[in-house]
């Protein structure tokens, strides 16, 4: 949580020296943190100052690796980041099951001499392939402090509910460390909810435009939760081993889901990916720690020992959750339709019938639009995979927009702008502001039925 702290700081007041973050800054604390903990096994009486030492030293160099993909997959189009990304979730929870079939008093030398080596080696190689001069990169966000507040504020909604479940999950952390086989059923579910969310994005974004809400998905996530902190008043042992494994599990999905949308974000918005993943990182990490100490504090204290009036306090908080997410007007709210929003995730199809092929589309004929420019460029989108991000500069253009008008209605720097413009009339293989007005006027609903 310090490191990605540190990393907003840096970003913002000091962008040159941060814009190329080098490896060693990530691979040196990881690699002296696990000697760390290598060394506390056979120093027991030094194992709890090492055993601290080589926490902070594998939070900085994890969150380090963490914060050099997380720019990779940024700098990348949204089709191949997005995919990567995901494809390496698949891939790093398979590794980690393949972990199972060596030895852990082995397992505890390799990471160090084997495993971490490769990760600094992958992330060198790939490193290279970034292209700098992209506006993310050269923005220096002092200048246009208008930009980061927006990020704020579309995101901390996002931010806090990714947290509030990381809170969850250090609480039940706190709970079920004392006992090893609770603590690796955890890590496998996690591992096994990764790997099946990314398995599922995968197929589904094949065939059908994803827009995932974070803030709705946990609305419908909610009174599941507080039902199981309840039912754990009551069903400890096995039920709390499962709860927190399902809660673990939950807080793993969402923390692929914030990297996608941080990656959108530093995309639509031009701002330095390492900045808007470390504001939801510091939010939902901090969150996660708050609730490990305080877990843990509580268990100490022998509060958690189901009594009367703690039976009754936690009645009276389910009852107290669950009206707050009727009041907000509950499944069907979080369920319906919507138009766009900042905070969605954004998949576009990748192999989506064609608006020429398939035409009229109900989904595309029910909306509701400004006029007729408007349902024209939504066609256009459909027709061309552009993100809701890039129709939104197109149509923009279409109604004589310029840059710099633009720039201040979306609070995006001009240079992003120019970058989206650049994206979309390479998509429509077009070169010129006429051209794209032609392909619009071609997209007329009347002709297209004809």
């Amino acid at each position: 949580m310090l490191s990605y702290f540190a990393s907003i700081w840096g970003v913002y007041y000091k962008p040159g020296p941060t814009r190329r973050f080098l490896v060693p800054a990530a691979a040196l604390p990881y690699f002296f943190g696990w000697c760390a903990l290598i060394i506390g096994i056979y120093l027991p009486e030094y194992a709890l100052g090492l055993a601290i030492a080589g926490g902070a030293l594998l939070g900085v160099g994890s969150a380090g690796f963490y914060m050099l993909w997380q720019r990779l997959f940024a700098s990348q189009d949204a089709d191949r980041g997005n995919h990567d990304l995901i494809l390496g979730t698949a891939y790093g929870a398979i590794l980690y099951f393949a972990l199972y079939a060596i030895p852990v008093a082995v397992t505890a030398f390799l990471i160090p001499t084997v495993f971490m080596p490769l990760f600094g080696l992958c992330i060198v190689l790939q490193s290279r392939t970034i292209n700098l001069d992209q506006p993310m990169f050269e923005d220096t966000p002092r200048k246009h402090p208008a930009v980061y507040r927006r990020v704020f504020h579309d995101y901390w909604r996002s931010a806090l509910c990714i947290g509030a479940l990381g809170f969850c999950s250090g609480i039940m952390r706190s709970l079920a460390i004392g006992d090893p086989g609770a603590g690796a059923l955890v890590n496998v579910m996690s591992m096994a909810a990764s790997f099946v969310l990314a398995i599922a994005l995968l197929f589904a974004w094949q065939y059908k435009n994803l827009r995932i809400n974070i803030a709705v998905a946990y609305r419908v996530f909610f009174p599941f939760v507080t039902t199981g902190f309840l039912l754990l008043s009551f069903l400890q042992g096995l039920f709390g081993t499962a709860f927190t494994s399902l809660i673990y599990a939950a807080y793993s999905c969402a923390i692929v889901l914030m990297m996608i949308q941080c990656a959108q974000a530093s995309r639509d918005r031009g701002i330095n990916p390492v900045f808007v993943y470390g504001f939801l990182g510091v939010i939902v990490y901090a969150l996660h720690d708050i609730g490990f100490i305080g877990g843990t504090f509580v268990e100490r204290l022998g509060v958690m020992g189901l009594q009367p009036i703690a039976a009754v306090s936690l009645f009276a908080l389910y009852l107290l959750g669950i009206m707050y997410f009727i009041g907000l007007g509950g499944f069907h709210q979080a369920s319906a339709a919507r138009g766009p929003n900042p905070e969605d995730i954004e998949l576009v199809a990748l192999n989506a019938p064609r608006i020429k092929e398939d035409y009229p589309s109900r989904k595309i004929v029910d909306r509701q639009y400004r006029d007729r420019i408007s349902k024209q460029c939504a066609l256009l989108q459909q027709h061309y995979r552009l993100s809701a991000r890039e129709a939104e500069v197109m149509e923009l253009i279409a109604r004589g927009n310029s840059v710099v008008r633009i720039a201040e209605e979306l609070v995006v720097s001009e240079n992003t702008i120019r970058t989206h413009s650049k994206r979309i009339y390479s998509k429509l293989a077009i070169h010129k502001k006429q051209e794209l007005l032609d392909l619009i006027d071609q997209f007329d609903p009347a002709r297209l039925n004809d």
